[in-house]
């Protein structure tokens, strides 16, 4: 039971303490997780992002999800979902309750203007941090360059880049294994 009660604990304080959505969680999923708790390596973690890029619903969701799994089970899945989304359904609720009234005021827009400036910065963060662990040589650089060029050109949907990127990763490794 307590361990049940930290995974809703830790995902909801990173659910409350992150904003702009899932991709801006990476960088405190990660520290939460990896670095502070221990509960997954940076591996795991980066193999829960592209699985969770490619299954529906958020990114961050589907990583607590991954993360609460893997410490207890199905029911640790479905607390530490709860934990990361509880705080935003309470917030969501409020601000719902109250948009409409303050929407339009400067300050409030120019609040969300520096909002999504410091969100651009966490994602940007998150990238850094996983090109660093991803990116390891010139196999993996190449993989990246053809995905993110592939991404800049044509709208196809990220499945289908996750997919491609790792059949690419299992050609090579199979062809090194040969080679070897």
């Amino acid at each position: 039971m307590h361990e049940l009660w930290e995974l809703f604990y830790t995902f909801a304080v990173v659910g409350i303490t992150t904003f702009g959505g899932g991709y801006a969680m990476l960088p405190a999923l990660q520290r939460e997780v990896v670095e502070k708790r221990g509960w997954a390596t940076d591996e795991e973690v980066m193999d829960w992002y592209a699985i969770g890029q490619c299954t529906p619903g958020v990114i961050a969701v589907n990583t607590a999800t991954f993360v609460g799994q893997k410490r207890r089970g199905t029911l640790g899945g479905i607390v530490a979902t709860l934990g990361i989304v509880f705080p935003s359904l309470v917030i969501i609720t409020i601000i719902a309750a109250f948009i409409q009234g303050f929407a339009d005021l400067p300050a409030v827009r120019n609040a969300f203007g520096g909002i999504r400036a410091c969100v651009c910065v966490l994602i940007l963060n998150a990238v850094v941090k996983l090109w660093k662990k991803s990116v390891v040589d010139w196999k993996t650089l190449l993989i990246f360059a053809a995905v993110f060029f592939g991404s800049v050109f044509w709208n196809l949907s990220p499945v289908l880049y996750v997919l491609a990127a790792a059949a690419a990763g299992a050609a090579i490794r199979g062809w090194e294994a040969r080679a070897a």
